[in-house]
C-alpha cells in the first residue's frame, strides 16, 4: 500500500485547497473503495476506511469486518496530549453570539428560571457570567468548556425544543408511527419549563430562518450523529440531538458557513461526549491522522459518531477514559 504522504502530495498537486489528510483503508478492498471516492474541496477527509457502498444500514457489521485492530496501547502522556487536542482546557469559542436568547427562553416559559437555578444550586451554583446567559441581553459568543458543557447542553436543549422549525413539525419527530413527539426523551425529559414541555415544542419564533438557512440546517442536521443513539440531528429524539438542532439553527441564522458549522458541532459533541471523541481521536492517531487534520463532517457521520459506528471503532483500540466533563441524557 502506498504511504499516506504520497496520497496527500498527489491531492495537493491536483487540488491547491487540499488541507486535510485522507484516512486510508488497511486492506486491498477498502483501498479500492477509497480510490473510487472523489475528494471534495470542502471536506477533504473522506469517510474513510469504514466507508462502504451503502453505509448507514449495517455499518457496524461492515466496520467490524473491515477494520484492522490497532497495535499496542498509548502512554498516559500521549493520551493526555490527545485529550487536550480534542477538549482543550481553555475551551472552544463557538461562532455564535448568544445575545438575549436566554432571557427570551425564560420570558417564553421554555425555561423556568427558578427550576433552572435550583437545579444548578445542587451542582455548585451559577456564577455571574453564567447567570448572564440566562437573564442578560448583550451576551457575546459562547465558550464551551469541560466545566460548562452540561449547562450549555441544557440551554441549547431549551433553544432547540422551543424554536419553531419545520424539522420538528414535519420531520421524524412528528411521524405518527412513533406515537407523537411528546413521547421522546428530548421532549418528555425536559423538566425545566413552565407548564408541560410540549406546550413549548416548536412554539416560539426565537430564531427566524430564511429558506436558504432552513435548507442548510436541514442538510447539515442529517449529517451529524451522536454516540448515544443511531439517529442524526434531524431526528432529535434525545437532549443532545435537540440541543445540536438549536445550535445549528443559531449558527445558520448568524451566517456561519457550512464548514464552520461542522467544526463547531464537532467541538460541542466532543465536550458532551469526551471519552467517545478521545477514543475516536486515538483511533485516528493510530492511522497517523492527527485530530487537527481530521475532517469534522466525516467524524460526525454515522460511521464514527453513531452508537454503532463508535462501537466498531472501539473494537480497534484499547479504550481510554479522559478527565471527565460532558453531559448526560437528562437535565
Amino acid at each position: 500500500m502506498e504511504h499516506d504522504d504520497s496520497i496527500i502530495k498527489k491531492n495537493k498537486e491536483t487540488d491547491p485547497d487540499f488541507e486535510q489528510d485522507q484516512i486510508l483503508a488497511d486492506d486491498t478492498d477498502l483501498n479500492r473503495i477509497s480510490e473510487e471516492l472523489k475528494p471534495q474541496n470542502s471536506f477533504k477527509l473522506l469517510s474513510i476506511s469504514i466507508v462502504v457502498a451503502s453505509v448507514i444500514v449495517g455499518s457496524s457489521i461492515i466496520l467490524a469486518g473491515r477494520f484492522r485492530p490497532s497495535d499496542g496501547m498509548l502512554s498516559a502522556k500521549a493520551i493526555a496530549k490527545i485529550e487536550q487536542a480534542v477538549t482543550p482546557e481553555k475551551g472552544v469559542v463557538l461562532p455564535v453570539v448568544w445575545g438575549d436568547l436566554g432571557k427570551r427562553l425564560v420570558e417564553s416559559g421554555v425555561i423556568d428560571q427558578t427550576k433552572f437555578e435550583q437545579l444548578y444550586a445542587g451542582r455548585g451554583g451559577i456564577d455571574d457570567s453564567t447567570k448572564d446567559l440566562l437573564t442578560g441581553s448583550n451576551n457575546g459568543k459562547l465558550l464551551i468548556t469541560k466545566g460548562n458543557a452540561n449547562l450549555l447542553l441544557n440551554l441549547l436543549w431549551a433553544l432547540g425544543l422551543g424554536t419553531k422549525n419545520e424539522i420538528l413539525e414535519k420531520g421524524e419527530m412528528s411521524d405518527p408511527r412513533y406515537g407523537g413527539a411528546g413521547k421522546f426523551a428530548s421532549t418528555g425529559g425536559w423538566t425545566l419549563s413552565r407548564g408541560a414541555p410540549m406546550q413549548h415544542y416548536s412554539a416560539h419564533a426565537l430564531i427566524p430562518l430564511t429558506p436558504e438557512q432552513q435548507k442548510l440546517v436541514d442538510e447539515v442536521s442529517r449529517n451529524i450523529y451522536r454516540p448515544c443513539c443511531g439517529n442524526s440531528t434531524h431526528f432529535p429524539d434525545c437532549n443532545h440531538g435537540m440541543a445540536m438542532l438549536g445550535l445549528l439553527e443559531l449558527m445558520a441564522s448568524q451566517g456561519v458557513s457550512e464548514n464552520d458549522m461542522y467544526k463547531a458541532a464537532l467541538a460541542v459533541n466532543s465536550y458532551w461526549f469526551p471519552d467517545t471523541y478521545l477514543n475516536i481521536a486515538r483511533y485516528l492517531e493510530s492511522k497517523d491522522i492527527p485530530w487537527s487534520k481530521s475532517d469534522p463532517k466525516g467524524i460526525l457521520g454515522a460511521n464514527f459518531s453513531s452508537s454503532a459506528g463508535y462501537q466498531a471503532v472501539l473494537k480497534q483500540i484499547q479504550p481510554a477514559t479522559g478527565s471527565g466533563g460532558g453531559g448526560g441524557c437528562g437535565v
